[in-house]
């Protein structure tokens, strides 16, 4: 793969302007149980009923770090070759606001459970690695809720003290379309590695949208930051929206001011929030409740033992098999999708054939159905005694399609459909000379014109004997021994 050139600007009355972007990602974390308590984290729960005492922040009550989520922290910084720190510690981010009942945030700003990693990106054949400066474990606040009284707001501590990791890009992306690209490829490692759902609709995984211009070859602008963006598309779409406003403040003889801003997805804008705070504002120390993460080699060979094989590895493992660049990079964007065609191939499926199958017919009929892969009607065990069919001869592809759309109704094998509706093809070939020399019969006019040179008229024959036996000749057999009967 080449390297990534980036060639997106913003065309001003001053010429061309390019844009900076990172992106601070929070992920919550997979586990069975909040950063420093045991209550629940499940989404959709009624309103405070997963709160326990430590995050309501009653008197006395003292946190204790839960294990598999500094697991799963630590796996995330494997999966993107991150350095791993032995020692970390969490920190007091110091803040009021009614839904944080602490009056503090227990963060890593200091020093963080991972260091600097590397996310690859791919768009259109061309490659670009995005720097990943740190991965640091924090606990979420509560949520308040404004929608339910005319006078009053509500406070939801359900998320208060949910594990995060916060993923900190460096400012390496040039264009929506690469922080798009960016957030994909994160969103899908994250997914492989069983660290975070992904589900963004959901608030498990959001984005802090950091963004600056400068004309091209200049020092970095001064960046604002959009909170909270919670999908790829209105990220990309606040990137465009925030770089086009800082252009028109800049070309207008006006400042950026460094602040926080939030978007709005349903006119495509954003708007000033409050003014971007400095690290000192939140007068971070090291929490006195909270002795320093010591981590032993023990502990990391487990985690560096759990990871799968990660989508970059799978897609050059498929690509090996024979299969197209294209095809493996749609297979393996979701990590269910690359387990479904792994279980298809140990089913015994061949690869290429299997790629071009799962791509178009299966992914296909699951849009049309409005299913996911988790839940497709057909097995991979079912795709491959499909394909097998197919392979030996026993069905066309025609017939083929006919039998796939029986399994996506029904949820039978294959075998079984075929039996039971008379779908298999024939190659015999006495059956198939006697309906070609009535197909000839029928069609004096058309043969004496194939005689006469119109050898275009091949396909009307094809067509006439596949009709004639319901799509159930072997069209190869058929071909053959349509050029013997049309030369006699």
């Amino acid at each position: 793969m080449t390297n990534m050139e980036t060639s997106y600007r913003i065309k001003g009355a001053t010429g061309d302007w390019e844009v900076v972007i990172g992106l601070e990602v929070h992920a919550q974390v997979t586990s069975n149980a909040k950063l420093f308590s045991g209550a629940a984290t499940a989404f959709g729960a009624e309103p405070n009923s997963q709160v326990s005492l430590v995050d309501a922040a009653m008197p006395g009550m003292l946190p204790v770090p839960n294990r598999e989520c500094i697991r799963q922290a630590v796996r995330t910084g494997m999966a993107i070759d991150a350095q791993i720190n032995k020692w970390s510690r969490f920190d007091r981010k110091n803040y009021f606001y009614a839904d944080l009942p602490q009056g503090y945030q227990i963060s890593q700003l200091y020093h963080p459970l991972v260091g600097e990693g590397a996310v690859e990106i791919e768009d259109d054949g061309r490659s670009k690695t995005i720097g990943v400066e740190r991965i640091h474990v924090e606990q979420d606040a509560g949520k308040l809720m404004h929608d339910q009284h005319p006078k009053r707001s509500y406070v939801d501590l359900n998320r208060s003290g949910v594990a995060l990791m916060e993923i900190v890009s460096k400012p390496d992306m040039r264009s929506p379309a690469e922080a798009g690209a960016y957030l994909t490829k994160l969103r899908s490692i994250l997914r492989y590695v069983g660290s975070c759902d992904g589900n963004m609709d959901q608030g498990s995984m959001r984005a802090d949208v950091n963004v600056s211009v400068r004309k091209p070859g200049d020092e970095f602008g001064t960046r604002t930051e959009t909170k909270n963006v919670n999908s790829i598309r209105f990220v990309m779409a606040a990137i465009e929206h925030e770089a086009k406003r800082q252009v028109a403040v800049l070309e207008d003889g006006g400042t950026i001011q460094q602040e926080t801003r939030l978007f709005n997805p349903d006119t495509g804008t954003t708007r000033s929030m409050r003014s971007k705070e400095d690290a000192h504002d939140y007068r971070y120390f090291p929490d006195p409740d909270l002795l320093p993460l010591e981590l032993d080699d023990e502990f990391l060979d487990e985690c560096r033992a759990s990871l799968p094989e990660l989508p970059g590895a799978k897609r050059k493992r498929y690509e090996a098999l024979g299969i197209s660049a294209y095809a493996a990079d749609v297979i393996t964007a979701e990590v269910e999708s690359a387990r479904w065609f792994d279980a298809l191939l140990d089913a015994g499926a061949k690869p290429v054939a299997a790629a071009n199958w799962v791509t178009s017919e299966l992914f296909g009929a699951l849009n049309r159905l409005g299913k996911s892969i988790g839940e497709s009607p057909v097995q991979p065990g079912q795709a491959a005694e499909l394909l097998a069919l197919v392979a030996d001869g026993t069905l066309s592809g025609s017939l083929a399609k006919q039998v796939f759309e029986a399994m996506l109704e029904t949820g039978d094998a294959p075998g079984k459909i075929v039996e039971e509706r008379g779908l298999k093809q024939t190659s015999d070939t006495g059956a198939i000379e006697a309906v070609i020399a009535d197909v000839l019969e029928k069609n004096p006019k058309q043969l004496e014109q194939y005689r006469g040179g119109k050898e275009a008229l091949f396909g009307f024959f094809v067509g006439q004997t596949m009709k004639a036996m319901a799509g159930k000749a072997n069209p190869q057999v058929v071909n053959d021994l349509l050029k013997k009967a049309l030369a006699g």
